[in-house]
């Protein structure tokens, strides 16, 4: 497998290499050389494929031989041992449950697989490999689960002072061993600057083996195109083909997997970009001008993003040509409010409890079948469990939450992080003392 830099597509690497490199020195992103389109005997068959069977082709064809097959098999098992059920709410609006990992979170795709990738390609006599992550909100959670106790691995976590739930930051601070977390007094969009930064630093970079473990890195995105696969086999059991995907986006990672397996050949009608207040893609699709700004607190603070990294990756895509994007993409924005009033909505109608960034998906496919009729199938993500969010809700919600026994649990343990303001030479001055 081959990729280029979206700065630069001149410039090629080797998956090892995007995996270890995580972002090229260009500040652009890697993507792959060729998208393969899967074959068609595969898709028309697709329902009678589990998903690791489904996760192992899809990567296959991505990784070509990067991997070795019963290698990538084996990881692939080993990474990806939880479901992601499509659970019906009517008959033409299905929820797609990416909570059943172990952080309870969506990113348990991405960080597992990530971390069974580089400790693939990890070896013994080689440096030590420093991985940074910065989060909004579950990302953290499902890095740490997934790196926790892989040998040769050190991984620092910035999050939002303030910004982040109580449970997604007990799941950030009381792993200890090879995790390490930073309370950083500022916004995501500054954590995820001190990372960008650290990466495009010459004597860091001199000292240090450093990575990425948020979506910036490719092996974080492969491994979140399987459940998209995974649920048109699922609806496919059940006769529904035309799908509209509602996807929750703050960093666009997700929604950028979805792209990428339409590229591959996944029948989609139509994806949803649905966003809080932090709208730079909607306000794009509006207006043609892409243009970022502060990122703002919200009850969906795994979205609280405003200058989204992965967005460059889609349009990479689809060369940059607005009217295709805008023709896959439809985007709608809401505020806290409408998000609450989502959330009672939802419990009122389906007797279903949907976390801040699953009630906005849903509002977002209600709000296009307002403006597109049609006997399509409308299929939100749901991408964290609504344990990780209790002062969201109102009590008689609130009350009817199951706490998983993992949560329970980290109440038990003692809290640990370092404080640090926004400025990239107190981070430069961490790293550099490891």
């Amino acid at each position: 497998m081959k990729l280029y830099s979206t700065n630069n597509h001149n410039l090629k690497v080797d998956f090892a290499t995007a995996v270890f490199n995580s972002m090229p020195l260009d500040k652009g992103l890697y993507m792959p050389v060729s998208i393969p389109e899967l074959d068609q005997e595969f898709i028309s068959n697709i329902e009678k494929y589990t998903l690791p069977e489904i996760a192992f082709k899809v990567a296959s064809a991505l990784l070509q031989d990067a991997i070795p097959a019963g290698d990538l098999k084996s990881l692939i098992d080993d990474a990806i041992n939880f479901d992601a059920p499509v659970v019906a709410l009517n008959d033409h609006t299905y929820v797609l449950e990416l909570f059943h990992g172990p952080s309870l979170a969506f990113k348990d795709f991405g960080a597992r697989f990530m971390s069974r990738v580089m400790a693939y390609f990890l070896k013994d006599n080689e440096k030590i490999l420093d991985v940074l992550v910065a989060t909004s909100g579950d990302t953290g959670g499902a890095v740490a689960l997934g790196f926790l106790g892989v040998p040769h691995t050190r991984v620092t976590i910035l999050y939002p002072k303030g910004k982040v739930s109580d449970i997604q930051e007990l799941q950030l601070c009381t792993n200890g061993q090879n995790i390490h977390a930073i309370e950083v007094n500022g916004t995501f969009d500054d954590c995820q600057a001190l990372v960008k930064q650290a990466f495009a630093d010459e004597q860091l970079n001199g000292k240090l083996r450093l990575t990425s473990a948020n979506s910036i890195n490719i092996s974080r995105l492969i491994p979140q195109t399987f459940y998209y696969f995974n649920a048109y086999a699922q609806l496919k059991r059940q006769g529904k083909t035309e799908l509209v995907f509602s996807v929750p986006s703050g960093n666009f990672g997700n929604i950028a997997a979805g792209l990428l397996a339409y590229k591959m050949g996944l029948p989609v009608k139509q994806f949803i970009a649905a966003t809080n207040v932090n709208d730079t893609v909607p306000r794009f699709l509006e207006t043609g001008v892409y243009e970022t700004k502060p990122s703002v607190q919200t009850y969906a603070n795994a979205m609280d993003v405003g200058a989204p990294s992965n967005w460059v990756r889609i349009m990479d895509l689809f060369s940059s040509d607005f009217k295709a994007i805008s023709n896959i993409i439809a985007s709608y924005r809401f505020t806290d409010e409408e998000t609450l009033a989502g959330i009672k909505a939802i419990y009122s109608r389906f007797d279903y409890i949907a976390c801040p960034h699953t009630a906005i998906a849903w509002l977002a496919l209600e709000k296009y079948r307002l403006e597109n009729e049609g006997g399509y199938t409308g299929v939100f993500s749901s991408t964290a469990h609504a344990c990780k969010f209790p002062d969201v809700f109102p009590e008689e919600i609130k009350d009817k939450i199951e706490i998983p026994a993992q949560v329970g649990e980290l109440f038990n343990k003692e809290k640990h992080s370092t404080k640090m303001d926004t400025g990239f030479e107190s981070f430069k001055a961490y790293l550099n003392n490891y």
